[in-house]
């Protein structure tokens, strides 16, 4: 009998990779809540629980698995979901502790010391002023969002003011449905005190940006996968992110004994993870950025291109109280990339390629993968963003056995690809 796996906002793309695990005869995949549901404009937890509780309750057959791998709020409704229904997933609380930067900062703190300087910072104070403890350039953050909105850099008085006028239009749209989480655990009285919709503010740091995948269960923490973040020269923004990592092995190690020890003070298991690291290869400082109670979904297809299974597979066993098993190596090449097509400037989209053309593209450069991310007539401010600072056209993924051969093969799908988008004034 197959089991039962419902998935928080599954779509198409991820089900198409859930599809690809070598056990997919074992399972059922559902579909709980869609993407658009979860996460465009204000949402209420509370109904959207609501909704999901009907259709659980609704469905004819035992329910073996809910999981999830978006952010905010899908990540913190799946511990909820789980435990109405008897089924494996990590603690709400200790998913608070990874996902309330500044509580996650605390807990950080107990048991490591590769953090930068940080404080909050009231958004509703103005104008802001920055915390005495603190020098810029710093990055301005709500205590929630989803991926990197609201997040903003600061390297003066001016700029700190339009980070914070950033930062207070996130927490109003996510604010009210993080205090409906925050009220179902117990909170420490520094974390109740500082609420839904304060800001951390932190020093900012520098250096080779990485993730750590890996994963808590049975009191054990491991770590799988080493992938590289690449941004755009002068830019935060990402222009790719590489698998596997080519940091000195010394570097990875180290992230690892970190991971673990943080993963371990704050509780996480039955979960997959990801931790945000930058290395100052000149200091040789290693220092975390963000814990993530999820695994990356946007790593599925590097993991797949180079090891021949997706991440997804650790997702799915943990919640079915297994083992992970990930191979190493197993895939068609030695390294991979998810590069990410972005315009700098707002504007209206007039053309995408065709599916014709896109499938012609990926014929052309084996070992590609091309997502198109907009629609003709999309006005690119008014998408949600991964950052503030640009929109991203399309994903494209590739597959080489080395740097060169990854960067090529961007390049001709580049080339090949035809978007056309108008300018558009700022009062437009």
């Amino acid at each position: 009998m197959r089991r039962n796996v419902f998935v928080v906002g599954l779509d198409d793309h991820n089900l198409a990779t859930l599809r690809s695990l070598p056990d997919v005869e074992d399972y059922a995949f559902h579909q709980l809540l869609t993407q658009p549901e979860l996460q465009t404009g204000t949402v209420s937890v509370a109904d959207l629980l609501a909704k999901a509780f009907r259709q659980l309750d609704a469905f004819d057959g035992p329910i073996d698995a809910v999981v999830g791998y978006w952010d905010f709020p899908v990540s913190l409704m799946v511990p909820v979901l789980c435990r109405r229904y008897g089924l494996r997933s990590a603690d709400l609380t200790a998913v608070m502790k990874c996902e309330h930067k500044y509580w996650s900062r605390l807990e950080q703190r107990k048991v490591v010391d590769n953090l930068p300087a940080f404080a909050l910072l009231d958004p509703a104070a103005l104008p802001a002023t920055l915390p005495r403890e603190l020098s810029y350039p710093v990055w301005v953050k709500p205590v929630k969002s989803a991926s990197s909105e609201g997040a903003s850099y600061a390297g003066d008085e001016a700029e700190l003011q339009t980070a914070v006028t950033r930062a207070r239009a996130t927490l109003d749209r996510i604010g009210p449905a993080w205090e409906e989480l925050l009220a179902m655990v117990e909170l420490p009285t520094e974390i109740a005190a500082a609420g839904a919709r304060t800001c951390l503010v932190e020093e900012a740091v520098t250096g080779h940006q990485f993730t750590v995948e890996g994963y808590g269960r049975a009191g054990r923490v491991r770590t799988y996968g080493v992938v590289d973040s690449f941004r755009y020269p002068g830019s935060s923004s990402f222009l790719r992110y590489q698998y596997p990592s080519v940091l000195p092995d010394e570097v990875q190690a180290e992230a690892a004994a970190v991971t673990e020890k943080v993963i371990t003070a704050v509780g996480l298991e039955d979960s997959t993870f990801n931790i945000e690291y930058f290395w100052d290869a000149a200091s040789g400082r290693l220092n975390l950025l963000e814990i993530n109670t999820r695994h990356s979904q946007s790593h599925a297809m590097l993991f797949t291109l180079v090891d021949g299974v997706p991440n997804h597979a650790c997702m799915v066993a943990l919640a079915l109280g297994r083992e992970p098993d990930l191979p190493r190596g197993q895939g068609r090449y030695r390294t991979a990339a998810k590069w990410f097509l972005r315009r700098f400037a707002d504007g209206v989209v007039r053309r995408v390629p065709t599916r014709d053309e896109v499938a012609a593209v990926e014929r052309a450069v084996p070992g590609t993968t091309v997502r198109p991310l907009v629609a003709a007539g999309d006005r690119l401010s008014q998408a949600d963003g991964e950052d503030s600072y640009s929109f991203v056209l399309a994903e494209i993924y590739t597959g080489g056995d080395d740097e060169a051969e990854l960067a090529a093969k961007y390049a001709a799908c580049v080339e090949a690809l035809t978007f056309e988008v108008d300018d558009v004034g700022e009062d437009t």
